[in-house]
C-alpha cells in the first residue's frame, strides 16, 4: 500500500524556518560549502569518486528517470570513509601518532580502520556484540584493534571513551562533527556535479552524517530542489527529535538496517538536518528486505539493508519525486553472506 507523503505547501516555505527556497539563507553555525570542497580535495586522491547509476528498474516503476549514488562501491563498502578519512588527515600529528578509536555497529569501523592504516598509526574500534561478522573481519583485516561492547550505540561509545582516556588514543566520532560532515558532503558535490536534471535527493539517515553533509552541499547548489532524509521505523531517533525540537534519546531501536539505529541523533547532524531539510520519512522492515531483494535480483547490486532505505522510501510511496528526476543514496554494501543466502 502507498503511504501519502508529507507535504509543504507555499505557506511553509515562507516560514522562517525555511524562507524562499531560490534566496535560502544557511546558518552560519552550519558547515560551508567551501568546507566541503575543501574536504572533497584532501580524500581526493585516495577516496572513490562513486557512480551516479541510471536505474532503469527504478525508473520505470517511478515513472521518472531515477538515478542511484553507489557509496556502496567506496572504499570499505560505504560512504563512512570520506569523513572518516577527512576527519583524521586533520588530526595534529603529534596526536595522530598516538592512534585512532572509534565506536561503530561496521561501516564507520572499517572506515577509520583504513583511515589509519594509510596513515600509518594504530586504530581501535569499538563494536556491538551483534556486529555482523563481514563488518567485524572488514576492520581486522585492515588492522584494526576490535573490541565487542553491548548492543546500542551509547554503550559502545561510552566503552570508546573510556579506552581512548587511558591510552591517549584520538576519538574519531562516527557523524556529530563538521569534518565527518563536511567528509560526507563531498557525496552531495559529487550529485550536483554529475547531474543536472533532479528534483529531489534521498538520503538515509543513521546518526545524520551523511544526510547532514549531502544537504549541506546541495542546499547551496541545487536550493530549489527538495531533500529527504530516511529512517527505519524501529530507529527514528531524527524524527523524535524533530518532533520534540531537540535530540532524545530512544528507549530502544529494532531493525534489520543495523547501520541506522543509533538511540539518539547528534547536536550538529540535528540542526543541519531541521534547517536544512525538508522531510524525514519512516520505511518498514518488509520494505527495506524488498528493495534490497529488488536491487540484488534486478540491478545486481550488493546493497546492505541500510544503504536499501532510500530505494524502500520511494518504492512505498514514503516519497513521491516532483516530476523531475530523482536521486537516491545508497550508503553501503557490506551485507554479511548469510543475508544473501536468505535473501
Amino acid at each position: 500500500m502507498r503511504r501519502t507523503p508529507t507535504r509543504r505547501t507555499s505557506d511553509d516555505w515562507g516560514s522562517p524556518r525555511h524562507g524562499n527556497p531560490a534566496a535560502r539563507k544557511v546558518s552560519d553555525r552550519l558547515v560551508e560549502l567551501d568546507t566541503i570542497r575543501a574536504a572533497q580535495e584532501r580524500i581526493r586522491p585516495v577516496a572513490v569518486r562513486t557512480p551516479l547509476y541510471p536505474s532503469d528498474v527504478l525508473s520505470a516503476e517511478l515513472g521518472i528517470e531515477a538515478r542511484l549514488k553507489l557509496e556502496s562501491l567506496q572504499r570499505t563498502g560505504s560512504f563512512k570513509f570520506r569523513g572518516a578519512y577527512n576527519f583524521v588527515s586533520q588530526i595534529p600529528e603529534d596526536a595522530r601518532s598516538k592512534g585512532v578509536i572509534t565506536y561503530s555497529s561496521g561501516n564507520h569501523a572499517r572506515a577509520v580502520a583504513l583511515a589509519a592504516q594509510l596513515h600509518g598509526i594504530r586504530a581501535v574500534v569499538v563494536m556491538p556484540t551483534t556486529a555482523p561478522q563481514v563488518k567485524r573481519a572488514g576492520a581486522e583485516r585492515l588492522g584494526a584493534e576490535v573490541v565487542l561492547e553491548g548492543t546500542t550505540s551509547l554503550e559502545r561509545g561510552a566503552r570508546a571513551e573510556s579506552i581512548a582516556k587511558d591510552e591517549g588514543l584520538e576519538m574519531v566520532p562516527p557523524f556529530d562533527d563538521p569534518r565527518i560532515i563536511a567528509g560526507a558532503g563531498t557525496v552531495g558535490l559529487e550529485i550536483a556535479e554529475d547531474w543536472d536534471a533532479f528534483g529531489s535527493v534521498l538520503v538515509p539517515i543513521g546518526g545524520g552524517g551523511l544526510c547532514s553533509g549531502t544537504a549541506a552541499a546541495l542546499r547551496r547548489l541545487r536550493p530549489d530542489i527538495r531533500i529527504y532524509g530516511v529512517e527505519p521505523t524501529g530507529g527514528a531517533s531524527m524524527k523524535a527529535a524533530l518532533s520534540a525540537g531537540e535530540p532524545v534519546t530512544l528507549d530502544c531501536t529494532d531493525s534489520i538496517a543495523d547501520g541506522l539505529m543509533p538511540m539518539r541523533t547528534g547536536n550538529l547532524t540535528f540542526a543541519h538536518v531541521s534547517e536544512l531539510v525538508d522531510d524525514v520519512v519512516l520505511v518498514d522492515d518488509d520494505a527495506i528486505r524488498d528493495a534490497a531483494l529488488l536491487l540484488f535480483n534486478q540491478q545486481r547490486l550488493v546493497v546492505e539493508f541500510s544503504g536499501a532505505a532510500t530505494v524502500a522510501a520511494l518504492r512505498s510511496g514514503s516519497v513521491e519525486p516532483n516530476g523531475r528526476g530523482v536521486v537516491a543514496v545508497v550508503s553501503g554494501g557490506n551485507v554479511d553472506p548469510a543475508v544473501l543466502v536468505d535473501l
